[in-house]
């Protein structure tokens, strides 16, 4: 594991040519103007990163995101996020040529725009409409920070915002969304994600990689030939991070993603996914549903619980 400069024409190193034994699977481009028409797969749950690194961090967080789909407020950096995404995703449908810093400046207000009437709640974020034109800096200055480590006019995505799905061998459901995907010529592949926020220390690496592994078990299994390399673009610090994934790592990612879904069954065999405490309480939006800070936890919804056992195709025994 790396963490370096990005080099923009590399071609990534030739991939693991060993084949599994994949599930169903899909994998699909969202398109649409304004937006991306995003395929969600079958009516079953599956796991994502974000609800794995969910359940880890605190078992009743990912209850209350996912067994009782309580609504979040959203905050002025997630929408932010997703506006510097859009606008990230959009600036490939340019030729190559036409991919400048300005181009992907031009598109702010529209996508501005767009983005505010399929979010009007993002207004009743701003403490006041002064706030705005500071806030759309900030998206500029990431927007700008993209330029410095990559030279999009030398890529050519084979794909953006990529929904992926797969069983693992046990059968238990995983579902994604990746950023970029490029693929050399060779058939090498290259998992990219772009973060807003700052690069980690190297003592969280790891915790940053567990996504970009998820990402790339499921590529794995779905097209029998491991990602190279998987690159996290840190826009905030203008850092990239870098790493090449080997199989027996991503088999490990594979047994542990089995182990997290056997403790989240057992949780709702149950009844109970208790809260656990740690420094990102603080951001939390549930504090009003944890007992940790004196809120009242709703009743388990029993259809949300029945909805959990639709994951694993077929659950194995557990001693």
């Amino acid at each position: 594991m790396s963490e370096q400069p990005d080099r923009p024409d590399a071609t990534p190193a030739a991939a693991p040519a060993e084949t599994p034994a994949a599930g169903p699977a899909v994998g699909v481009r969202p398109t649409g103007p304004g937006g991306s028409a995003r395929r969600r797969g079958s009516g079953r749950t599956a796991l994502s990163p974000s609800r794995a690194k969910d359940f880890m961090q605190c078992p009743l967080l990912f209850r209350l995101r996912t067994v009782d789909r309580l609504p979040e407020p959203g905050s002025l950096a997630t929408h932010k996020g997703t506006l510097v995404h859009a606008i990230l995703e959009r600036l490939y449908d340019l030729p190559a040529r036409e991919r400048t810093r300005e181009a992907a400046l031009d598109m702010l207000p529209g996508q501005w725009e767009t983005h505010r009437e399929k979010h009007p709640e993002v207004m009743t974020l701003f403490p006041d409409s002064a706030a705005i034109d500071p806030w759309l800096d900030e998206a500029r200055t990431l927007i700008s920070a993209y330029f410095q480590l990559e030279n999009p006019t030398r890529l050519e995505p084979a794909e953006r915002e990529l929904f992926v799905q797969t069983e693992t061998r046990d059968g238990l459901l995983l579902r994604g969304f990746v950023d970029r995907l490029d693929v050399a010529p060779g058939g090498a592949m290259r998992v990219v994600d772009y973060k807003t926020g700052r690069s980690p220390s190297p003592r969280f690496q790891e915790d940053a990689l567990f996504q970009m592994r998820f990402y790339a078990l499921v590529l794995w299994r779905l097209r029998g030939r491991a990602p190279a390399r998987l690159q996290i673009v840190y826009l905030k610090d203008g850092r990239t991070l870098t790493h090449d994934p080997r199989l027996p790592e991503l088999e490990a990612t594979e047994t542990k993603l089995a182990h997290i879904w056997d403790e989240v069954e057992d949780c709702a065999a149950a009844g109970e996914f208790a809260p656990r405490r740690s420094r990102l309480c603080d951001w939390c939006a549930y504090q009003a549903q944890c007992p940790l800070f004196g809120g009242t936890t709703p009743e388990l919804p029993a259809d949300g619980v029945a909805r959990l056992l639709t994951a694993r195709r077929a659950p194995t025994a557990r001693a």
